[in-house]
C-alpha cells in the first residue's frame, strides 16, 4: 500500500476509534464511520471489506500502539542485562523489570479514552461474534507476548505453566481496569500494592 493509502486507512481507522469511543459501540455501524471520515461507503470498503475487519484493525492498531511502548520491558532477559544500570544480579534485574512492565500496563488504564475504548469494545463482542472473534485473537497475541516474556526468563517453567501464568497475568491486569477506572469499583492504593505485587509473582523469578 502506498504511503497515501496508508494514511487514508490511518484516517478512516481514527473516524472509527473516535466514534467507537464517544457514541459506542452500537454507533459503530460501517455508514457512520464513512460519514464521520467523510467519505463514501464504497471507500470505506475498499480498505476495511466488513465491519468484523475494521474492528480488528482498530484492535490490531491499538496493540500495536502498546507493543511499541512496552518492547523495551519485552526485551530478551540479557538484551535487558545489558541495558540494565544498576549491574544488579539476574533476580534482582528480572524482578525490577518485571515491575516496570506491570507498571507501565497499569498507567494505561490511567488513560480514559483507552478504557472507553476496550469497555465499548467488550460490550460490543457480547453482542456480535465477528467482533469476539477479533477480541479473542487480539488477547490471544497479547497472551503469547507475556508467554514469550515469562519463558525468556523462566526457561526451567514447563510450558503448560507458563502459558497458566500468562493467562492469569492477563486475567489479573486486564480486569483490574475495571475496577482501577472508576467502572466497577475505587480505586484504592493499598489494592494497587496487592495488585502490583500478585502480578510480579507470576512474572519474576
Amino acid at each position: 500500500m502506498s504511503g497515501k493509502g496508508e494514511q487514508r486507512r490511518a484516517e478512516l481507522l481514527d473516524a472509527a476509534e473516535d466514534l467507537l469511543v464517544t457514541a459506542g459501540g452500537t454507533e459503530l455501524s460501517m455508514r457512520a464511520v464513512a460519514a464521520a471520515a467523510g467519505v463514501r461507503l464504497g471507500h470505506l470498503q475498499y480498505y476495511f471489506p466488513t465491519h468484523a475487519a475494521l474492528v480488528a484493525a482498530v484492535l490490531g492498531r491499538v496493540l500495536t500502539r502498546s507493543a511499541e511502548r512496552l518492547a523495551p520491558l519485552l526485551a530478551p532477559a540479557a538484551t535487558a542485562a545489558t541495558a540494565d544500570p544498576a549491574g544488579a544480579g539476574a533476580a534482582e534485574a528480572a524482578d525490577r523489570t518485571a515491575q516496570a512492565l506491570i507498571s507501565a500496563l497499569l498507567a494505561e488504564q490511567e488513560d480514559a479514552r483507552l478504557v472507553r475504548l476496550f469497555a465499548e469494545v467488550w460490550a460490543f463482542a457480547a453482542r456480535d461474534e465477528a467482533v469476539a472473534d477479533a477480541v479473542r485473537a487480539f488477547y490471544a497475541d497479547y497472551r503469547a507476548r507475556i508467554a514469550a516474556y515469562l519463558a525468556d526468563r523462566r526457561p526451567d517453567l514447563p510450558e503448560t505453566v507458563v502459558q497458566g501464568r500468562a493467562q492469569v497475568f492477563l486475567m489479573l491486569v486486564e480486569g483490574a481496569s475495571l475496577f482501577r477506572s472508576g467502572l466497577a469499583g475505587v480505586r484504592e492504593p493499598a489494592a494497587d500494592e496487592e495488585l502490583l505485587r500478585t502480578a510480579r509473582s507470576l512474572l519474576a523469578p
